[in-house]
């Protein structure tokens, strides 16, 4: 029933701010425009607000998911229209408040005492309010200058009916939709429940950014607050203050004379550094979260916050993408055609040549642009609807991946359109890909395991007599198992003997006694003759 309220709800909404106008300039089928001008709303409801703010107060209303589905979106200007990405880039930071009686009421019951006696200094005013949660600024009875992250109350529940009604849809979507199982959908909700559950635990975002930290310690390119654990629970953190200019702030960066080409380039090595030398990234790096240091305009520096959403990879998947991406910049299509069906992106009988010939159609068109002007985003998009054809699935652990490189480039573009994605990137990854399988990479391997070498070395004598018993005891049983084969081979043929004997003696004596001539016969044998013929049955059936 809940389902079915938040449902009526979200139609309620698209009718209210009138998102059916979206639609009108699609390249839609003749009756799809038809079926949509003939709506009821569309005459009876006026569109009276721009429709960036339009869908920017649809999304507000429909919560934290759709909140964050509009972060994503409004990073991507290359790829909305510019009075869209305006409005959206709102949802960073803009979302309504709640009232800080009650975010004073979380913080006093999470932590057991009055404000009062927890901090010298606290600001009632919230300083930035999202999705999930709101920051307020307060000073330790230390000095330090720190922010209250609070979560929203009863958030959890509205996540709880969104994420269950996104299930239903994608659940609906697979079993109508060809293309729905090979898309995993209902595996990608999951991965997404999982990861606003992490944000619902802030003890989780707070380990994750002391990771972090550890990461880029001592760091010219990033820069992490410090957590302060003694003041973090469930639902409140606390942690250092950080002054920085909003990333998205052009007009500020640029009266700081940040020297905006080595930022957006800073902000490409970031990303490379985390995926490949750490496997721990910071998977929501929209620009609400983004801060740049106004102490050296020439050395900017990054400040990262928020750090709910944290993305990883395996070492074959971390392999496999590097490579990916270092073949698809060579144009080396049957290599990037042959990787995805090593990975297991794509079925293994796939046809590699065909696979190949379809990579190269939709690439090489990219190609003939600088590489500047490559959009990853178009990429990935053409990548998946050639994909289609060869049934390529979605890897859940990659999507958080493809969110965060989507969020990068847009907002490296947004800092420097003149960046090179590619140019920025290659050195890194061919350096990662030589440590990785030259010599030094393994030697390095080599003394890594040196210790447990040298832990087993003393069981090396033991292990090896055991495997010769193994082997011997294996040698046995074959040998039983030999002769048992033919102890049953032998057993068989003889009751197939006798099988085939009396069956025969049967058959004739059916045939012998229907006759007369056989009684005659049986009055003139004598009891020698009986005896006779029973020891020849008797050698016979042996």
């Amino acid at each position: 029933m809940q389902r079915l309220f938040r449902s009526l709800k979200i139609g309620f909404i698209f009718i209210r701010y009138r998102l059916d106008t979206f639609f009108d300039a699609l390249p839609l089928p003749w009756y799809l425009k038809v079926l949509i001008c003939l709506m009821p709303w569309r005459y009876l409801v006026p569109a009276r607000l721009p429709r960036g703010e339009r869908l920017r107060l649809a999304l507000e209303s429909l919560g934290p998911v759709f909140i964050k589905f509009g972060q994503v979106l409004s990073t991507r200007r290359d790829l909305l229209p510019l009075d869209v990405a305006d409005e959206l880039k709102y949802l960073q930071d803009r979302v309504p408040a709640f009232s800080s009686d009650q975010a004073v009421a979380i913080i006093e019951k999470a932590l057991g005492k009055p404000v009062s006696e927890l901090f010298a200094e606290f600001d009632a005013q919230p300083l930035a309010s999202a999705s999930v949660a709101q920051v307020h600024t307060t000073v330790l009875f230390s000095g330090e200058k720190a922010v209250v992250k609070v979560i929203r109350p009863g958030i959890d529940k509205i996540i709880k009916k969104d994420v269950a009604l996104l299930f239903t849809m994608a659940r609906f979507i697979e079993s109508v939709w060809s293309e729905g199982k090979r898309l995993h959908l209902v595996e990608v909700v999951g991965e997404y429940e999982l990861s606003l559950a992490d944000e619902l635990d802030l003890r989780k975002e707070a380990a994750n950014a002391s990771q972090l930290r550890r990461n880029f310690d001592q760091s010219e390119m990033l820069y992490i607050p410090e957590i302060y654990w003694d003041y973090t629970r469930q639902n409140v953190l606390v942690m250092e203050q950080i002054v920085g200019i909003p990333v998205a702030d052009i007009e500020q960066l640029e009266k700081h004379n940040v020297n905006m080409k080595l930022l957006a380039e800073r902000g490409v090595e970031i990303f490379f550094t985390q995926v490949f030398r750490d496997s721990f990234f910071h998977a929501d790096m929209h620009p609400g979260n983004i801060f740049v240091s106004p102490e050296n305009g020439a050395d900017p520096k990054y400040i990262a916050v928020d750090f709910g959403i944290v993305g990883s990879l395996t070492l074959e998947d971390q392999s496999y993408l590097a490579r990916n991406l270092l073949a698809f910049f060579t144009r080396d299509y049957r290599q990037v055609a042959q990787l995805h069906i090593d990975s297991g992106w794509v079925p293994p009988h796939t046809n590699v040549t065909a696979f190949e010939t379809a990579i190269r159609s939709v690439c090489e068109p990219i190609f003939e642009k600088p590489l500047k002007d490559i959009s990853f985003g178009q990429v990935l998009l053409g990548l998946f609807q050639t994909a289609r054809r060869f049934n390529m699935e979605v890897q859940p652990q990659l999507v958080l991946l493809q969110k965060t490189l989507l969020n990068i480039e847009g907002l490296g573009r947004q800092l420097y359109p003149e960046l090179d994605l590619w140019q920025t990137g290659k050195p890194y990854l061919e350096r990662w890909m030589k440590e990785r399988v030259g010599p030094k990479a393994v030697l390095k391997t080599m003394l890594q395991q040196a210790p447990d070498w040298i832990e087993k070395l003393p069981q090396l004598p033991q292990l090896a007599y055991d495997v010769l018993q193994q082997s011997k005891q294996q040698q046995v049983f074959t040998q039983q198992m030999i002769v048992q084969q033919e102890l049953k081979r032998q057993l068989d043929a003889k009751a197939l003997r006798k099988k085939v004997f009396l069956s025969g003696a049967a058959i004739l004596a059916a045939l012998w006694f229907g006759y007369e001539p056989a009684k005659i016969v049986m009055q003139q044998l004598e009891w020698q003759g009986w005896a006779l013929a029973a020891l020849a049955v008797f050698i016979i059936s042996r």
